[in-house]
Parts: structure tokens; sequence; C-alpha cells
């Protein structure tokens, strides 16, 4: 049962900036979550609607949509960041 994953526009240009090793080890983060949108080490966030995965120091925000298989990418950056 493999998922949709889609990703904002404003991810996408955040994707863009990242550099090499870590612009590889996020897009793979990104794929898998096709195939497990509840891997290892993801958590529910408290207060608002959605997951995180962590990929080094950035971090990965989604939404889980069970009843289309879909998930969605909200949100991404440096762990600093991204919360806020």
């Amino acid at each position: 049962m493999a998922y949709q994953v889609t990703i904002k526009k404003s991810v996408i240009k955040s994707l863009e900036k990242i550099q090499e090793p870590y612009y590889s080890n996020i897009k793979t983060a990104l794929f898998n979550l096709a195939d497990n949108p509840r891997p290892s080490g993801c958590k529910k966030l408290q207060g608002r609607n959605g997951y995180r995965i962590r990929v080094g120091d950035f971090r990965i925000i989604y939404e889980i949509f069970d009843e289309v298989l879909v998930v969605e990418v909200i949100h991404f950056g440096h762990r600093k960041d991204v919360y806020q």
C-alpha cells in the first residue's frame, strides 16, 4: 500500500538551498515516506496536526491522510527554525 507524497512549494524552495550530502539523505527520507509514512523515529506533534522525522539537523514535518493514501510535506527546515 504505497502512499502518494506531495510537497508544498515552500518546502521545495527550502530543499533547493541544501548542499550535499544532506540533500541526498533528505531526498531518500522523503521517498521512503511513500512506503512507510510512520517510520521508526517519527513523532506525532503536540499542539498541531502532523508528524515529524529527523534527518541530521533537519526536520521534515508532514501530515498523513490515510483515507486517500496521501502524505503531504508541509514544512522543512533546520531544527532551530522549523518549530517557530
